[in-house]
């Protein structure tokens, strides 16, 4: 018996719509980064990209466990020396939610330029609108996941 190999060609992609009110950051961001890298599917293949589309809407309203807003800081860095910036996730939320949710995702991702394929299919909103209601997106239920009252 030959083995199965997944060709390019082969894979049809499907646009998801999440709605991340009242979501765990990171409960959100591991279901979202597993239909994006296409492990849902029976036909995943770890050098290819199957994944599909993810749109998350309501990412302001999402919500972190705990006081985890409060005490976790992230961190950039320009590259120069002392230019090493944190702030909290609080404040973050406040003033870019998308960013949130895409790099918690995308710290779950493959690195390099699979995983940068992989991200591109992520589009993330901070309120209930989004511009791809022409591709018809499919709800999806993430099973992981719980909502909280904020």
């Amino acid at each position: 018996m030959r083995t199965y190999s997944t060709r390019q060609s082969e894979i049809e992609r499907v646009w998801y719509l999440v709605d991340a009110d009242g979501l765990v950051l990171g409960r959100l961001a591991t279901e979202v980064a597993k239909v994006l890298r296409g492990k849902h599917r029976p036909i995943f293949a770890p050098h290819l990209d199957t994944g599909d589309h993810v749109i998350v809407v309501n990412a302001a309203k999402v919500v972190m466990s705990s006081d985890k807003a409060e005490r976790t800081l992230a961190y950039r860095h320009s590259g120069h020396p002392g230019s090493l910036k944190a702030t909290s996730y609080a404040d973050l939320l406040r003033r870019k939610p998308e960013e949130v949710v895409r790099n918690s995702v995308r710290g779950m991702l493959p690195k390099g330029p699979l995983g940068r394929k992989m991200l591109g299919k992520l589009k993330v909103y901070a309120g209930p609108e989004h511009p791809h209601s022409a591709q018809v997106p499919r709800s999806l239920e993430l099973p992981g996941t719980t909502r909280r009252a904020s």
